[in-house]
């Protein structure tokens, strides 16, 4: 159960960034000034928006987003009705961007927004989606680093959609592309399947992933 709480009636903007967030009050402020700072360079005209999507957080991250909001309208809220998980919420936001083409990220700042300029130049040359992959993994433990080689390897050996190795959710996808995704009917959902099911032209971005803040 979603309800949009800080709405903007204006025209759709060119980008809509769709951010998942529970308990994350410290971090708002922070990713707004950042990643708006970037959204102003790629397009000073277009317009853009920010989609904060609040899972059910317990502290006082939504008020951290209505500080946002009065201070730049083109920030944007739902609040769910209790703690859903990420895929939910992520689903909610793809449901309410305007964007013409939707960036979901996560707030710890560890799929660095420098990286947004290069998947836009991709999607104004044609691509439809264009999805961030991870140079190298040596930050994670080693634990994780081997679970993770394992779990994308089985995925890909079992479905014949295949998930790229060492991308997450962090991506770049038109407008066509959202559009497909919201008409699927599962309501327990796998986000990176259902990209990668989704098909379309894509493009891969490399990028470093940076301690989370």
């Amino acid at each position: 159960v979603a309800d949009v709480i800080l709405d903007q009636p204006d025209v759709a903007p060119l980008l809509s960034v769709v951010v998942p967030v529970k308990n994350e009050e410290q971090g708002i402020l922070p990713f707004v000034a950042r990643v708006g700072a970037i959204l102003d360079e790629i397009a000073p005209t277009e317009g853009w928006e920010i989609l904060f999507v609040d899972d059910g957080s317990a502290d006082a991250t939504l008020a951290a987003i209505v500080a946002a909001h009065q201070r730049d309208p083109r920030v944007r809220a739902i609040s769910l009705s209790r703690n859903f998980g990420k895929e939910a919420a992520l689903s909610a936001g793809l449901d309410h961007a305007r964007g013409s083409a939707v960036i979901p990220m996560d707030v710890d700042m560890q799929d660095p927004p420098e990286v947004l300029p290069e998947m836009v130049a991709k999607w104004r040359d044609g691509v439809e989606m264009v999805f961030g992959v991870r140079r190298c993994r040596d930050s994670d433990p080693l634990p994780k680093r081997l679970t993770a080689s394992l779990y994308y390897r089985a995925h890909n050996w079992v479905s014949q959609d295949k998930i790229p190795e060492n991308a997450g959710d962090f991506r770049l996808m038109d407008r066509k592309v959202v559009d497909v995704i919201r008409a699927l009917p599962e309501r327990n959902r796998f986000m990176k399947g259902l990209f990668a099911w989704a098909g379309f032209r894509q493009a891969a971005v490399e990028y470093d992933r940076a301690e989370r803040e």
